[in-house]
C-alpha cells in the first residue's frame, strides 16, 4: 500500500474545496426550487387579497409571483384588517421615535399674503380748472406743475370783455326795481359763466367787474398747468389739473397664484422704507382685471389715508393682506404629507394605533394649514415623526381613510339654546343679558361668552334681542350660533 504524505498547505486546500463543494450543493439546491411558488395561506383564515410587500398599494385577487419583484405574493387576512386597522406602536417607544401629536381645532388663520407696490395718485380725486368765458390773461400767480396748493388758492386773473356789457345791463335793471326783470337779468349773468361770488360782488359794489380771478376748486398738487401771462383763453379751455393728496393709491403687484385669496374690501397694511417701524392701514378697493404677461402678476389697488401728505407718489412699499384672521379648521403644516397625488395626515387612534387619512387642504399661513375636508375638529394627528409611520403603513399595506369616511361633525343637538340681549360684542366674545336656561340650571344673568366664529360678530349689534346656542367646553361656554330675534 502506498501511503501519501500531504503537507499542511495541501490539507488546507483540500478542506477549502470540500467547503466550496458543499456550498455549491446548497446553492444549486436553492436555485432548483421554483421561484414563483406562492406563499401558503393559513388554513381556516379568510384572505382579503394578495400583495407584494415591496409595493403594498397594488392588490391581487389570486396568489402567484409578484410582477414587480422576484418573490411570491403575501396574503392579507380579514381578521388582520379588522383587528389592526393601522400601524401599532408601543407607547413606550413613542418618545424615542420623537412622535408629537397635535389636535385639529378651529382658529383664526392669519393673513400671510404679502406683495410689493408703489404709491400713486388717487385718480378719483382729480379737479380740472377751465375758463368760463373767452378772455385775456392779465396776471398769473407764479404757479408751476408739482406745486402743492390749498383750496381757493388764486391761479390767474382773466379779463372777460363780454361780461362788462352784461353786468352794466344788470345794474341798470336793478335800479328799475322790477323784481322779475332783476331775476331774469341775474340768471343771464349765470348763463354767461359768471361765478356766484362775482355776481354778488357786482350787486354789493354797484359797479362793473370784468376781471375775474380763477381759483383752485380743491387742494392738492398741480399735475398740469396751461395758463401763462398775456395769453388768450377760450370758453372751456383747460387751465390746470389738480390731484388731491388726502388719500393715495398703493398699486401692489400680487402674484397670479394669489388672485383667489384677495378680496375687495379686505384690510391691508403697508410699510415703507421712508418710515421704518410704522404701518399704514388701508383697504383693497379694486383688483384690476388684466394680468401682466411678463411678470404674471395682477395689480391690487389699496387706498390709504395720507394725513399730512407723508405718502408721496412713487414711494416703494411692502403690503400685507388680510389683517383680520378668518375662522378655519387648522392643523400644523408640518403634519401634512403631500405625495403628489393626494394629501395625507397620520391619525392617532386608541391604544397606540395610527392610520393615514386623506384630506383636502386650503390656505396656509403662520405654520397652520386649513383643512377643508377629511378631518373632524378634535381628532389628533401626528405632527412630528409622521413620515416613519407613513412608510411603515405603506409597507404593511394599510389603506388610508378616504375623505368621505371622515366622522360626521358634532351634532347640533349637543348645543344649549338661550334667549337674551346683546350688551357688548367683539370679534372674539359677546356679553349677553340672558333669560334663565333650565338645561344647565342657570338663572337670568349677564355674562360673557367666547365666539366660536368671528363672523358671528357681524350678525347682531349691541341692544338687539337675540337667540343663541352654545356648547360647554373645558375652557368655558362657546357660542356656536347667534341670530337676531325677530320682532313680535
Amino acid at each position: 500500500m502506498t501511503r501519501f504524505n500531504m503537507s499542511p498547505v495541501a490539507l488546507a486546500a483540500a478542506a477549502g474545496l470540500a467547503v466550496a463543494a458543499l456550498a455549491g450543493g446548497v446553492l444549486i439546491g436553492r436555485a432548483t426550487a421554483p421561484a414563483d411558488a406562492p406563499a401558503p395561506a393559513a388554513a381556516g383564515r379568510e384572505v382579503l387579497y394578495w400583495y407584494d410587500p415591496m409595493n403594498p398599494g397594488q392588490r391581487f385577487a389570486r396568489p402567484g409571483k409578484s410582477p414587480f419583484m422576484d418573490m411570491p405574493l403575501q396574503p392579507k387576512y380579514a381578521d388582520d384588517a379588522a383587528s389592526d386597522p393601522g400601524v401599532a406602536i408601543d407607547p413606550a417607544q413613542t418618545q424615542s421615535l420623537g412622535l408629537r401629536l397635535a389636535r385639529a381645532q378651529r382658529g383664526a388663520l392669519p393673513g400671510g399674503l404679502s406683495a410689493t407696490g408703489v404709491i400713486d395718485f388717487n385718480e378719483r380725486d382729480v379737479a380740472v380748472v377751465q375758463s368760463r368765458a373767452s378772455g385775456f390773461v392779465q396776471r398769473v400767480y407764479g404757479r408751476a406743475p408739482g406745486d402743492v396748493v390749498g383750496a381757493g388758492a388764486p391761479l390767474a386773473d382773466i379779463l372777460v370783455p363780454d361780461w362788462a356789457g352784461a353786468q352794466a345791463e344788470f345794474l341798470a335793471v336793478r335800479r328799475s326795481g322790477d323784481a322779475a326783470l332783476i331775476r331774469a337779468s341775474r340768471q343771464r349773468l349765470q348763463l354767461l359763466g359768471m361765478p356766484p361770488g362775482l355776481i354778488a360782488a357786482v350787486e354789493r359794489g354797484g359797479r362793473v367787474r370784468d376781471v375775474t380771478t380763477v381759483v383752485m376748486p380743491s387742494g392738492g398738487v398741480i399735475r398740469t398747468l396751461s395758463v401763462r401771462d398775456g395769453m388768450t383763453v377760450t370758453a372751456g379751455q383747460t387751465l390746470a389739473e389738480i390731484n388731491g393728496l388726502g388719500r393715495v393709491w398703493l398699486n401692489a403687484a400680487a402674484p397670479e397664484a394669489m388672485a383667489g385669496q384677495i378680496r375687495v374690501g379686505e384690510a391691508a397694511s403697508a410699510t415703507l422704507a421712508a418710515y421704518p417701524g410704522e404701518a399704514f392701514g388701508g383697504r383693497v378697493t379694486a383688483i384690476l382685471p388684466q394680468v401682466q404677461p411678463d411678470s404674471r402678476t395682477l395689480t391690487v389697488r389699496i387706498e390709504l389715508p395720507n394725513a399730512g401728505g407723508r405718502l408721496r407718489p412713487g414711494m416703494f412699499a411692502t403690503v400685507r393682506f388680510g389683517g383680520v384672521g378668518q375662522s378655519a379648521l387648522l392643523v400644523p403644516t408640518e403634519a401634512v404629507i403631500r405625495t403628489g397625488r393626494r394629501t395625507l395626515v397620520m391619525l392617532a387612534g386608541p391604544r397606540g394605533t395610527y392610520q393615514p387619512a386623506e384630506i383636502r387642504t386650503g390656505r396656509e399661513a403662520g405654520g397652520q394649514t386649513e383643512v377643508l375636508a377629511g378631518l373632524r375638529e378634535g381628532e389628533q394627528v401626528v405632527a412630528s415623526g409622521q413620515f416613519l409611520i407613513d412608510s411603515e403603513a405603506s409597507l404593511s399595506g394599510v389603506a388610508a381613510r378616504p375623505i368621505g369616511d371622515a366622522p360626521p361633525a358634532r351634532a347640533a343637538a349637543s348645543l344649549i339654546e338661550g334667549v337674551g340681549r346683546v350688551e357688548q360684542i367683539t370679534a372674539s366674545q359677546v356679553t349677553l343679558s340672558h333669560n334663565a336656561i333650565p338645561a344647565v340650571q342657570w338663572p337670568a344673568m349677564t355674562m360673557s361668552f367666547r365666539l366660536g366664529d368671528p363672523h358671528l360678530a357681524h350678525a347682531v349689534k349691541p341692544g338687539e334681542q337675540v337667540t343663541f346656542a352654545f356648547e360647554q367646553t373645558a375652557s368655558g361656554p362657546i357660542v356656536r350660533r347667534l341670530e337676531r330675534r325677530p320682532a313680535r
